[in-house]
């Protein structure tokens, strides 16, 4: 799946090259806060950030001995200075690196992001408009209610996807706080100028109080709104492959020249972009519990957060940037069949038109008991009897004795149902 993938940025912010390429920036950036206060030469600065680099291979060599990916990243960066490596990592912890570059990390995730949001967003805003005045049944239960149109679906989906697009906005700032406090957060070998900054250089904000690290609190929003994301995602997902039930056959995903539904059945055209889209999620959920349990940590740390979110971190930040293109790619060539959804509309020879008649009755006096009543005994001459609903309600006297045949006629009217498509429409998109 993700050799496929067509979004290949995702996958480099979280590539060795790139997260210790901001391993070395947070530390020249260190060196730079140090100078200016004068606790390190000028010149051994210039000579750091001229001759700072690292050897990945080197990096893993060094940390099969030592046990520990800081120290063998910073042995291999000495590899390159030389003897003004000892102006490295001063006063810093481990944890001020790591914390630091995985806030820049989720940032520039978080980015690509929202991106993909709005690359979504602007995909169903188009199927919207254009299938404004589509009309379909509604269902609730799984069962046909009142008619609606397949814009106003589409409607529905854009404004969620615009509250998930605020989400992760608010998420990117809550989680794009660094720090450089020492050991246990109280700055004891390292000014708060420091702190300052470094995080001003690398587009964060320092967090306003921290341990040895950063509060999980903070970066459990983040997954938590990616999960969220992603289950709106598989709600449009399960929607498509219900109505692409052949029973239903309302829409279906594009099938390609080619393509091939079962192995053992020919005539097979499978939603599986949609199901894959629902395996998905389930993923980026538990991740999100993942991230939640990283909250509580002992004392002013543990480790026990660290190597669930060398998983998570790029895991659902990858996953999730696929979903929402897939998703795009999924609404942008959705097949509709209009003449489908008009056949299933009356599929139940005019009981969507129930509530209309109900009322209607209860206008012209009849208590709403007695028009229920009214109402359901021909309603239930459909479902078991395959009658047609107006021409019931016109054979009984009793409802003919509160209204008549053309006011009858009247209330089967679809128009009538759709009467408020332009301000729903108003409402989300503002035209």
């Amino acid at each position: 799946m993700i050799e496929r993938y067509s979004r290949p940025e995702m996958t480099r912010i979280w590539g060795a090259e790139n997260r210790y390429q901001k391993w070395l920036d947070i530390e020249i950036y260190a060196c730079e806060a140090h100078a200016v206060m004068g606790t390190i030469p000028a010149e051994a600065v210039a000579r750091i950030k001229a001759k700072g680099s690292f050897d990945i291979h080197r990096i893993d060599e060094i940390e099969k001995v030592v046990k520990h990916d800081v120290i063998a990243f910073l042995t291999s960066v000495a590899d390159y200075i030389g003897e003004d490596s000892r102006f490295l990592h001063l006063g810093l912890t481990s944890s001020d690196v790591l914390d630091t570059s995985f806030a820049m990390l989720l940032n520039e995730s978080g980015g690509l992001l929202i991106d993909g949001i709005k690359k979504l967003m602007e995909a169903i805003k188009k199927r919207a408009i254009e299938h404004k005045e589509t009309p379909m049944i509604g269902r609730s239960h799984g069962i046909h209610a009142e008619p609606v149109t397949f814009g106003i679906k589409m409607a529905l989906w854009y404004d969620e996807m615009r509250r998930n697009l605020r989400r992760m906005e608010a998420a990117r700032e809550t989680v794009s706080y660094g720090k450089i406090s020492g050991a246990v957060g109280t700055f004891a070998n390292i000014d708060p100028e420091v702190e300052e900054y470094v995080c001003a250089k690398v587009g964060l904000k320092p967090a306003p109080c921290s341990t040895q690290i950063i509060q999980r609190d903070r970066h459990a929003e983040f997954f938590s709104t990616m999960a969220i994301i992603a289950s709106s995602i598989e709600k449009f997902a399960v929607e498509i492959r219900h109505l692409q039930r052949t029973e239903v056959l309302e829409v279906e995903e594009f099938f390609s020249k080619g393509q091939k539904g079962s192995s053992a059945m020919p005539h097979k055209r499978n939603p599986v972009l949609s199901e894959n889209l629902s395996g998905l999620a389930r993923l980026i959920r538990g991740y999100s519990l993942s991230a939640l349990e990283n909250i509580p940590l002992w004392h002013e740390r543990d480790i026990s957060h660290s190597s669930v979110e060398r998983i998570i971190g790029p895991d659902a930040t990858v996953l999730l940037d696929f979903m929402l293109y897939r998703c795009t790619s999924l609404i942008d060539n959705l097949v509709v069949y209009p003449e489908n959804m008009m056949r299933n509309l009356n599929q139940m020879k005019g009981l969507v038109f129930s509530q209309r008649v109900l009322l209607a009755l209860t206008g012209k006096g009849a208590s709403r008991e007695t028009a229920y009543t009214l109402v359901q005994r021909n309603a239930m001459k459909v479902w078991e009897e395959g009658k047609d609903f107006q021409e019931e309600l016109i054979a009984d006297r009793e409802v003919r004795g509160y209204l008549s045949s053309e006011e009858i006629k009247e209330k089967f009217d679809l128009a009538y149902h759709l009467k408020h498509v332009d301000t729903i429409f108003t409402r989300v998109f503002g035209v």
